[in-house]
């Protein structure tokens, strides 16, 4: 787990349209060991999607532009790609898991002839060769082999969720991205997907990157979290640096507050006042200010910087480097 497979450096990213830029990423810094898990938690529109697509070159075409940034996989820079290299490498090297499973399929096509298609185009196999790889996943994934014939309306929400599933898993990539990969599936399946995805990691040696606005979810998977807020790393660490350290980000105080506790007896949670910032107009200073309750007039006007105590970073005012140990 010390070999580094990714790392995001400076990463910008904006979408243009007629009337407005939206910044929705504004210069992360990420790293991603061989066999981690890292754990990318945020509200909706923190921009956690969008780093998603970045890595994976599917920025849509002429709104989303890369401004600024390297994105580094076993020391190349894939932002320096063309299309027919990048190509390449996703799919093989790095997979993707969307949210919604039924949009990840096409309707007309049975699912084996799905999966396939993933292997002719990134594996050198005979038609015999492939079929007995399709005959596999599906069996990895916990679904019988013969059912590789039918149609993705003839199954379950949990079901397709584990054939996109075996899709992305099918050349063994080193990375896999996971884009709340649970949301759409009630508790029971939702538990039993991450424990298959888990079980499938420490089987192939595979780095993830589990995108959820679910601390529980994290709590469960991931070896370190990145919590996001208005396009930017907020608060960095290990799991137990972000669930039992003392030092926090006030957002990350905020999200801990939103979820229920089984130790402590509360009759009401405490959820973060106030909504996300428009990317397109983000405040000056710390993008949280206007709903920090630890908010002073420095954090109005100056940007915060990272602070950092070893594998965990803060970037908030209220840190420095004396009294964050």
């Amino acid at each position: 787990m010390s070999d580094k497979l990714l790392d995001i450096k400076d990463l910008h990213v904006i979408y243009e349209t007629e009337d407005d830029t939206v910044r929705a990423v504004n210069g992360i810094n990420l790293k991603i060991g061989k066999g981690e898990t890292l754990g990318l938690v945020g509200e909706t529109g923190a921009g956690k999607t969008t780093t998603a697509l970045s890595i994976m070159g599917l920025l849509p075409i002429g709104a989303g532009k890369i401004l600024s940034g390297e994105i580094i996989i076993e020391n190349r820079d894939i932002l320096k790609f063309t299309e027919a290299e990048m190509r390449h490498i996703r799919g093989e090297k790095i997979s993707i898991i969307f949210q919604d499973p039924m949009t990840s399929l096409n309707p007309v096509l049975t699912v084996g002839e799905q999966i396939a298609e993933v292997l002719e185009l990134h594996k050198d196999l005979d038609k015999n060769g492939i079929q007995k790889r399709v005959d596999e996943m599906f069996e990895l994934v916990g679904i019988p082999a013969q059912r590789k014939h039918e149609y993705p309306h003839q199954f379950s929400g949990g079901m397709k969720q584990r054939i996109v599933i075996a899709m992305a898993l099918a050349c063994d990539p080193e990375l896999l991205i996971a884009d709340e990969p649970t949301t759409a599936l009630d508790v029971t399946i939702q538990a039993q997907v991450l424990d298959m995805m888990d079980e499938l990691k420490q089987r192939l040696n595979t780095s993830m990157i589990l995108i959820t606005h679910d601390l529980g979810i994290v709590a469960q998977t991931c070896d370190k979290v990145a919590i996001m807020y208005a396009g930017e790393i907020v608060e960095y660490g290990t799991l137990e640096e972000i669930f039992e350290g003392e030092n926090h980000h006030p957002y990350t105080v905020g999200l801990f507050g939103s979820i229920p506790s089984l130790t402590k007896e509360t009759k009401r949670l405490s959820p973060i006042l106030g909504l996300m910032p428009d990317p397109a107009d983000l405040p000056k200073g710390c993008k949280f200010h206007p709903r920090c309750p630890k908010c002073i007039e420095k954090c109005k006007i100056e940007e915060p910087k990272d602070v950092v105590n070893g594998t965990h970073i803060i970037k908030c005012h209220l840190y420095n480097i004396n009294n964050f140990k």
